[in-house]
């Protein structure tokens, strides 16, 4: 069995990557240049040529290069150079003029310190200058005096189309997803258009991408060209290819070659967006033919692109500035709220423009603490719980989409109002957020060709190729909203960051609110003379009050910390305890006598009233327990009962006397006292206080007596009794 064979590389080397893998080939070392120039890489410091491309002897007029001083190259090449090696060169070639070869020319030149070390020479044979200083000027001007990023976009097409010559000038703005649209665009006439027109990621790979973030301007002169090879291969520095990063000639991908030759493209130049220290987009140059810019043409675009794309950063940063001020002002009309009224939702909702507007979003919905509110065009109040109790399985911070109902079908009946959804949360409690929505809206995508059909295969071995048609793709994009973007998300965050803070100020208001009322009713509750105890909702006892200290004095300052452990103070303890599992576990409000454990084992009665405290129908906080000693009413009870007996004894007994030695004068004046004190038993026992009810009905009844027997000492004394009776007496 044979061995096994190398592994794959896992960066293509340059010019062997297929479309599939051209996100890693290494095209920075492409090992060959474009035939318009020349380029040297010489060592340091003697400053001796080390490699060099193909033509340069022929192009220089010499025999050999390779290992010739610069000062042996002719011409002010090394007087030129040597005093420019000083300058740091790492991340920004510098350009110069110069003359070199056995019969000297004049080159424009250019030089850079690659990765590696050493120098990098770039020499093109020199062209006229055109002197763009006063179009440069005017351009700046016409960039500051744009308000809208179309608008600049738009200018900055037709700049770049005056100055370069080229027949088409595209701004090329990146997308989130990926891809690219053409944003403006100026050409001639004759050539159709491809404004508006998305291409897919795919076309402009993400290691082309991060090229273009280091090497910002770069020039295809002829898509047509045979590459030059740099000789030898590999560099005696490094023992790997040469770096070419920074260099302006260095060969293209032979896919992206073919890409531009399938859109009858002749040649290109293209300068870097940088907007925010990211790549946002491309000022992409294109002609029919071949064609190569000055250096000074080069330069001014350079110039001019970095200035756009300072200028896209100061449009976007004052919209986000705009934003961020209508953000601060909905904050303090939120806090003034809590002071003012007690509560900040209101606000937040009172105004259309200020919540939504921020964010082009058409509706808007608060879920806070179990609660609904709303504005504008939204779902239906349970879709909006529904979709909070999604959003809280989702990790905890901003959450977005633009379709909804791909990201959760059970809620596609939504899309019409609430295809995108932009999420902030307001607090760390789940299904509290805050939440804007955009409809759908139904669009046709204009594609450069078919996204989905990036290549072809094509030729009778049929070799894979980027695709050959560029003609209009139209995508029906249905059950999505306008996508979020960036700006939009740095929006939301504030917002919810805002809100979030309002939160937290109004719940640490309630909080002092409650924990001041808390402390009054803790005092009040204290202060009563009804024993009370408070536990929460696992029988922990958080509050009893002196009452109920006095009631069980045997505790002796030593509380017991659940209801359970109380048990044995009563005369019953198994009872006790069952009643407090069906009210703890089963929540059965318990009403009824107990007895004090007392040394004879049934001690003082009491009734005891326990319910448990809900704050909604599945949460409980806690129970009360109210306790009320009934040995005073008991006793008071039985002092009514011995008045009634009392009384009514001695009613049947000065009845009888009278009825015996009287008339019946005096028998009704007796009817009348009885009931006269039998009245006073009845308000005595209604309205006075059990502790002073047997106290009370004690003096009634020696008031009856004491009157029934100077009723009888006045019968007796007017002598108006029946004679034959007074002798019974």
């Amino acid at each position: 069995m044979s061995a096994p064979g190398p592994a794959p590389s896992a960066e293509p080397a340059f010019g062997e990557a297929s479309l599939a893998d051209c996100e890693r080939e290494r095209i920075h070392l492409s090992g060959s240049i474009q035939p318009h120039g020349v380029l040297l890489a010489v060592r340091e410091p003697d400053h001796v040529v080390v490699q060099a491309s193909a033509n340069a002897p022929a192009v220089l007029g010499f025999d050999a290069v390779i290992g010739q001083k610069l000062r042996d190259l002719g011409g002010d090449i090394a007087s030129a150079i040597l005093p420019r090696t000083l300058e740091g060169l790492e991340s920004t070639p510098a350009t110069l003029r110069l003359t070199a070869g056995a019969e000297p020319a004049a080159f424009d030149a250019m030089m850079h310190r690659p990765a590696g070390g050493g120098l990098i020479l770039e020499l093109e044979p020199a062209q006229p200058q055109p002197d763009i200083a006063r179009r440069v000027e005017t351009a700046m001007q016409a960039f500051l005096s744009c308000y809208a990023l179309k608008q600049l976009c738009e200018e900055a097409a037709r700049v770049f189309k005056e100055i370069s010559g080229h027949d088409r000038v595209m701004v090329y703005r990146f997308a989130e997803e990926g891809h690219g649209e053409v944003f403006a665009e100026c050409r001639e006439g004759n050539l159709e258009s491809f404004l508006g027109n998305r291409y897919p990621g795919s076309d402009i790979p993400q290691v082309a991408r991060k090229l273009y973030e280091r090497n910002r301007l770069r020039v295809v002169a002829d898509v047509h060209y045979t590459p030059i090879p740099i000789e030898p291969r590999l560099n005696p520095l490094t023992g790997d290819d040469l770096d070419l990063s920074l260099a302006m000639l260095r060969s293209v991908s032979p896919m992206h070659l073919q890409f531009l030759k399938n859109m009858r493209v002749g040649a290109t130049m293209i300068c870097s967006v940088m907007s925010g220290g990211k790549l946002w987009g491309l000022v992409a140059c294109h002609h029919e033919t071949p064609r190569r810019p000055p250096l000074s043409v080069r330069a001014a675009a350079d110039l001019l692109a970095e200035a756009l794309g300072t200028r896209i950063a100061a449009l976007e940063s004052f919209v986000q500035a705009q934003a961020e001020l209508s953000v601060r002002r909905l904050e303090q009309r939120l806090v003034e709220a809590i002071s003012r009224e007690g509560d900040w939702r209101a606000a937040l909702f009172d105004s259309p423009a200020t919540l939504l507007q921020p964010l082009g979003a058409t509706g808007a919905a608060l879920l806070f603490e179990g609660q609904v509110q709303t504005l504008g065009d939204v779902p239906s109040t349970a879709v909006l719980r529904e979709l909070g109790s999604w959003l809280d399985g989702r990790p905890h911070g901003l959450v977005h989409t633009q379709s909804l109902k791909r990201d959760m079908p059970a809620l596609a009946a939504a899309t019409p109002v609430a295809a995108g959804v932009l999420a902030a949360p307001i607090s760390a409690s789940p299904g509290e957020y805050l939440i804007w929505f955009r409809p759908e809206h139904q669009r046709t995508l204009v594609w450069g060709g078919n996204p989905d059909k990036p290549v072809e295969l094509v030729g009778e071995e049929r070799t894979v190729s980027p695709r050959r048609s560029f003609a209009k793709w139209h995508q029906l994009v249905e059950g999505c909203a306008d996508p979020w973007t960036p700006r939009d998300l740095a929006t939301a965050r504030l917002v919810g960051d805002s809100v979030s803070d309002v939160v937290i100020q109004f719940r640490a208001v309630r909080m002092l609110i409650a924990e001041d009322q808390l402390a009054q009713v803790r005092r009040q509750v204290a202060l009563s003379d009804q024993p009370v105890v408070v536990c929460d909702s696992r029988g922990g006892i958080t509050l009893a009050n002196e009452a109920f200290d006095r009631l069980l004095p045997a505790l002796a300052g030593a509380r017991p910390r659940r209801m359970e452990e109380l048990a044995p103070f009563f005369a019953n303890p198994a009872e006790i305890r069952r009643r407090l599992f069906d009210l703890l576990e089963n929540r059965q409000s318990w009403s009824g006598e107990v007895r004090l454990a007392d040394d004879e084992g049934a001690g003082r009665p009491m009734l005891v009233r326990a319910d448990p405290v809900f704050s909604s129908p599945d949460r409980i906080l806690g129970f009360v327990f109210l306790f009320n000693d009934l040995g005073e009413r008991k006793a008071a009870d039985a002092a009514r009962k011995r008045f009634q007996d009392v009384i009514a004894e001695s009613h049947r007994t000065r009845a009888g006397w009278l009825d015996r030695h009287a008339d019946m004068v005096f028998q009704g004046i007796l009817a009348s006292l009885v009931e006269n004190a039998q009245l006073a038993a009845l308000e005595i026992a209604e309205g006075v206080d059990v502790s002073r009810m047997p106290a009370m009905l004690e003096s009634v009844r020696a008031s009856v007596a004491r009157t029934t027997e100077v009723l009888e000492m006045l019968a007796k004394q007017l002598g108006s009794a029946k004679p034959d009776r007074w002798d019974d007496g």
